[in-house]
């Protein structure tokens, strides 16, 4: 019976989500003729066929090259994990002629990864506006906006009318498909506003352009640093954010489509830093790449690491004494730590608006020190409890004693969540403060921190309480 249940729940999924990619390699060793099979193959999306492609020979993509056209093998390569290399193997006229359907910065992009000899060729057999916007492009630094812009926008001149503007509009929209924008420039490319284009269209033809231009439209810099800018840019929420040079002309465009690419190569960036590590990851990264990676906060962990050791050793005295606490070291710094890290997650979360005010931020570290001490409370009376009636009941210890551990349990653990809590949340403001990312405040770092306070809090607990206090 689950044998059948197994092949139906198969077919189903199957009719529900087909795998397109076999029926276009299908199609592709088929006898039929090349317009029949370039017809075919259209029908399918353009990341149905890039993900055929690596079911493919060299030969049968070779023979897929030759019946698509330049425009299309473009819009399946965007699709490609291994673009370069596809590119690579078509024919250096054709593969002009596609890289010339490249959005620019992915055109860039792809340049660089490609051997100096090949890029070389390519650069010399373009034409003259791509090689500019390229040099344009990688004039700027990988972390500045510059670095990510389009150049595919329209722009029409102040001064005229909507009918003028409309025809403007219909000559630049053969070479520019980001059009629901359309910006407005003064004689020297200066940036002077952007008009919706619905306003443009149902504006009366003899309606003077200025009237219906938004002044007050956001715009970036090329030369910001991307971290800095990304949290404006996401609050317009717009189609596209014209990006300005430092004489405020108008060189390029970030689209929607492009700064989610930001958002999430911010967040990629700051998933990796979470984990302790320099810069983000891939699968096919050689292993000196990812140990370089790795290694530098691995260093600093070990460095505090042995200060936590060292912090452990001064407390001696006290394991020597009671060597039974020492079994429930690991419960306060286990607790502690996973309290430091959700704070840090928190805290991350809340600084990506760059315009939060330091009363905000005061309200988050009351907030995250009252959620610190509820839990700790809870936590802390359930220790007390649980732990006390556990040693009594199968460690065979005196009441006094067992409850007196049992409390200094729960007092550690309460005092240990509120420090975490602070800690978590004090430490990437902070770093905020330096400017310096918060995102370094790393899940590693925090948890190691907060090991070294819960590690002073319960063994001097018990110093206190219990032998000095008691005499136990």
């Amino acid at each position: 019976m689950k044998v059948k249940d197994n092949v139906q729940n198969e077919v189903v999924e199957m009719i529900q989500h087909p795998d397109y990619k076999i029926e276009i390699v299908e199609v592709l060793r088929s006898n039929l003729s090349p317009k029949i099979k370039q017809e075919r193959i259209l029908a399918y999306h353009e990341k149905d066929i890039a993900a055929a492609l690596e079911l493919l020979s060299l030969e049968e993509r070779s023979r897929l090259y030759h019946i698509l056209s330049a425009k299309t093998l473009a819009d399946i390569l965007e699709y490609a994990e291994n673009k370069v290399e596809y590119i690579g193997e078509i024919s250096i006229q054709k593969r002009i002629s596609v890289l010339s359907e490249f959005e620019i910065t992915e055109l860039a992009e792809c340049l660089r990864q490609m051997d100096k000899a090949d890029r070389t060729t390519v650069m010399e057999l373009m034409d003259d506006e791509l090689k500019h916007q390229i040099v344009l492009l990688n004039s700027f630094g990988e972390d500045e906006i510059g670095r990510k812009m389009t150049t595919n926008f329209v722009a029409v001149c102040s001064g005229i009318s909507v009918r003028q503007a409309m025809h403007s509009l219909i000559e630049q929209a053969a070479d520019n498909d980001n059009i629901s924008i359309i910006y407005v420039v003064d004689e020297d490319e200066t940036f002077l506003g952007a008009i919706d284009l619905k306003d443009l269209i149902i504006a009366r033809e003899g309606t003077q352009l200025d009237a219906i231009v938004m002044t007050s439209y956001p715009y970036v810099y090329a030369n910001e640093q991307i971290d800095d800018c990304l949290g404006r840019i996401k609050d317009y929420s717009e189609d596209s954010i014209p990006v300005l040079d430092s004489d405020n002309k108008l060189i390029g465009v970030l689209t929607s489509q492009d700064v989610m690419e930001l958002v999430d190569d911010e967040m990629g960036e700051d998933y990796a830093k979470l984990a302790g590590l320099s810069a983000e990851e891939d699968l096919k990264e050689p292993l000196k790449e990812s140990i370089k990676k790795r290694l530098p906060w691995l260093g600093v962990l070990l460095g505090l690491g042995m200060v936590v050791s060292s912090v452990v050793g001064i407390f001696e005295g006290v394991v020597a004494q009671l060597p039974l606490i020492i079994a429930f070291q690991s419960l306060i710094l286990d607790m502690a730590g996973n309290v430091g890290t959700q704070s840090l997650a928190v805290t991350i979360r809340i600084l990506m608006d760059e315009n939060i005010s330091g009363k905000q931020k005061l309200i988050l570290v009351t907030k995250e020190a009252r959620v610190g001490l509820a839990n700790g409370l809870i936590l802390g009376i359930l220790s007390f409890v649980f732990i006390g009636l556990y040693l009594v009941a199968l460690k065979n210890q005196v009441v006094t004693v067992a409850f007196a551990i049992s409390a200094c349990i729960g007092i550690a653990l309460l005092l240990a969540m509120i420090l975490s809590s602070l800690s978590g949340t004090l430490i990437p403001l902070m770093f905020k403060k330096l400017k310096v990312d918060p995102a370094v405040a790393s899940g590693p770092l925090i948890t190691t921190i907060n090991d070294l306070v819960a590690v002073v809090t319960y063994y001097g607990l018990a110093w206190i309480l219990i032998i000095n206090f008691l005499h136990l």
